[in-house]
């Protein structure tokens, strides 16, 4: 059995990282407007493993740093899908959910109290047009789509965070959210899909835990790649005829489909990306990728 579920000290790579991290995002330079646009960002975001897999913590951190420190994130996650648009709370120290079973109570301990964020709110509310029915909930807290990966990438919590839900599966109307909020990366808003590149949780198998990875998965990855690196997004968007790997890929789309929002918000949708992880974890693709 894999030891990033079973490791000996719950988290403890993230508690090794964690010093030198906050060092790090302290000197980290702050957005500003000479810095133009902000890319969109679509990560597979992992879940408690997370904490325990000191080269996916470097990963997301060397990326954070790579890139001037947002002046807010707002984020959409496989794991909230609700129609209609809704937001979450912005309230400063808005909790967290703990959408994950079978780990250990470390982990359901774990908060991440960021500031507030109701400025970021009525940015995205004036984003939508007055046919986009938007409603907000104000006690909804942060999945663990997006407060896992965001502990990583900035453990300060220093940054404002407002979750979006997915209101529908249809690419097409993804895009035209994601397009909606292309203007946010202008003033320092860092846009992000949060999903798994491949997420066939059924079909979970004790040599994937121990680090094989099955052709559906490496091959559905392969074809992601390809078509992201030719901005292909026809392509993209018929993932269920014409990706290998389907349906044991994605027996549900939760977690492919944030991509849409993520190209949606670029400058251009078609622009090949640049990806910045690659690799498995447990069977899975990790690709994450970013897009002026």
């Amino acid at each position: 059995m894999s030891s990033l579920l079973n490791p000996a000290v719950p988290a403890g790579a993230f508690d090794e990282y964690l010093p030198t991290a906050v060092a790090a995002s302290r000197r980290q330079r702050p957005w500003t407007p000479a810095d133009g646009p902000l890319p969109s960002l679509y990560l597979s975001h992992g879940a408690p493993p997370l904490f325990d897999d000191p080269l996916w913590i470097r990963q997301l951190s060397d990326w954070a740093l790579s890139l001037p420190k947002p002046r807010a994130i707002l984020i959409v996650s496989a794991h909230w899908e609700n129609a209609p648009l809704s937001l979450s709370g912005s309230d400063a120290g808005t909790p967290l959910v703990y959408d994950f079973g079978g780990f250990h109570r470390r982990y359901f301990k774990m908060t991440y109290a960021t500031p507030d964020a109701s400025e970021l709110l009525r940015r995205v509310v004036s984003a939508m047009p007055d046919t986009e029915p938007i409603h907000q909930y104000p006690s909804r807290g942060l999945d663990h789509g997006a407060w896992v990966p965001l502990k990583v990438m900035y453990p300060l919590a220093d940054v404002p965070v407002l979750q979006m839900s997915m209101p529908t599966h249809d690419p097409d109307a993804l895009m035209r959210i994601g397009a909606r909020l292309r203007g946010l990366r202008e003033e320092g808003v860092l846009v992000i899909g949060s999903g798994f590149m491949t997420h066939g949780l059924p079909y979970l198998t004790r040599e994937m835990f121990e680090g094989a990875v099955p052709t559906w998965s490496a091959d559905f990855d392969a074809w992601a790649a390809d078509a992201l690196a030719r901005g292909d997004v026809d392509t993209l968007a018929a993932f269920r005829a014409k990706a290998p790997g389907m349906p044991y890929a994605h027996p549900t789309v939760d977690h492919y489909i944030p991509l849409f929002v993520t190209l949606g918000a670029a400058t251009a949708a078609d622009a090949p990306v640049t990806t910045v992880i690659d690799g498995y974890m447990m069977g899975f693709a990790k690709r994450s990728f970013q897009i002026a």
